[in-house]
């Protein structure tokens, strides 16, 4: 407990510098908090104009972080995201140069608007944490988190992610317009006067509070419900609504248990807890299984989403009540021993 107790006021010292700059988007910006924590990338949909971009710039600039924005283009090619060789008529020499993913947090702006070969580069250094050029390996920076951006407005002239690539985001958030009185302050505060950001956090400190979210303890029972909500998206049937089998293709895989999992540690421990409990499991699930979910072509014919049917399954599998019951017991064993 006294790590969380210490790691809780650098992360509400983090939130408040960039809250400073950000209006509103609270969910949203606690989502980037937790896959910086989590160590995951993160797939945002949401029309132009809300704030993502200033958001990830803020954040990098309060942690003392590189940032880096990427928008992508039908023309773009792997070599303008990962890097090349380039030839020097001087010294008759090849030198490397790196491209713009060697950042610390990466903005990759309109995702759906490159070519497939150009998302499998992008993917393969979120999975890989390195590129190879000429043969030669080069580790991105750590921390390394890739914020990628999708237009839902827009269909002309993109190219949907594949399925399988997708699941390579640890979670996926929709980010809805502010409302009037947000919309207000943000007017305010963008005609007024520039409001200077000062760090707060270093990397270090950044890499500090990963390890502290990773001990962050998960009861066995939240595990096990974790598995009974993914096993659920592919056959609901093992939650007693066969009815929607017919709506699902294709259901989370096993990424999905594993980034339900490590997420909720990220949000219990922004919560100020080292213990993870239901709530945190139930609150991030959403963002977590929603893209992971292929539905078939009845399900789009009929307008039905993923977050209905996730709410539905839900609905139906009771979270665990006592999740620190097995925890509690055993630290009651080792004060008996002792």
């Amino acid at each position: 407990m006294n790590a969380a107790i210490e790691s809780a006021p650098l992360m509400e010292r983090v939130l408040f510098e960039v809250k400073r700059v950000v209006v509103g988007q609270d969910r949203f910006l606690e989502r980037v908090m937790i896959a910086m924590l989590a160590q995951g990338h993160l797939l945002v949909e949401g029309v132009p104009g809300l704030a993502k971009t200033l958001t990830v710039k803020t954040l990098a600039n309060a942690v003392q972080g590189s940032f880096k924005r990427i928008q992508f283009t039908p023309d773009l090619v792997p070599a303008d995201l990962v890097g090349t060789r380039i030839f020097n008529q001087k010294t008759s020499e090849f030198s490397t140069s790196l491209g713009p993913v060697f950042a610390n947090l990466l903005l990759a702006d309109e995702i759906n608007r490159a070519p497939a070969k150009v998302q499998s580069a992008l993917l393969e250094v979120m999975q890989e944490k390195q590129v190879t050029i000429a043969g030669e390996s080069h580790k991105v920076p750590s921390p390394f988190v890739v914020m990628a951006t999708q237009n839902p407005i827009e269909t002309e002239g993109t190219y949907p992610l594949p399925e399988a690539q997708v699941d390579r985001f640890m979670m996926k958030v929709l980010v809805d317009y502010p409302s009037a009185d947000e919309e207000f302050v943000i007017v305010q505060r963008v005609t007024g006067e520039r409001i200077d950001l000062a760090p707060v956090a270093s990397l270090a400190d950044l890499e500090a509070l990963q390890q502290t979210c990773q001990r962050v303890y998960v009861d066995p029972a939240l595990i096990r419900y974790a598995v009974k909500l993914v096993a659920a998206t592919r056959d609901p049937s093992t939650c007693g609504l066969g009815e929607l089998r017919k709506f699902i293709t294709y259901g989370s895989s096993p990424r999905g248990t594993i980034g339900l999992i490590e997420a909720s540690r990220a949000l219990a421990l922004m919560r100020g807890r080292m213990y993870v409990l239901s709530d945190d499991v139930i609150d991030i699930a959403f963002d977590v299984l929603r893209h992971r979910i292929v539905l078939s072509y009845e399900a789009v014919s009929e307008g039905i989403t993923p977050d209905q049917l996730l709410a539905k399954c839900m609905a139906k599998i009771t979270a665990p009540v006592k999740p620190m019951q097995s925890k509690e017991q055993e630290l009651a064993v080792a004060e008996k021993a002792a």
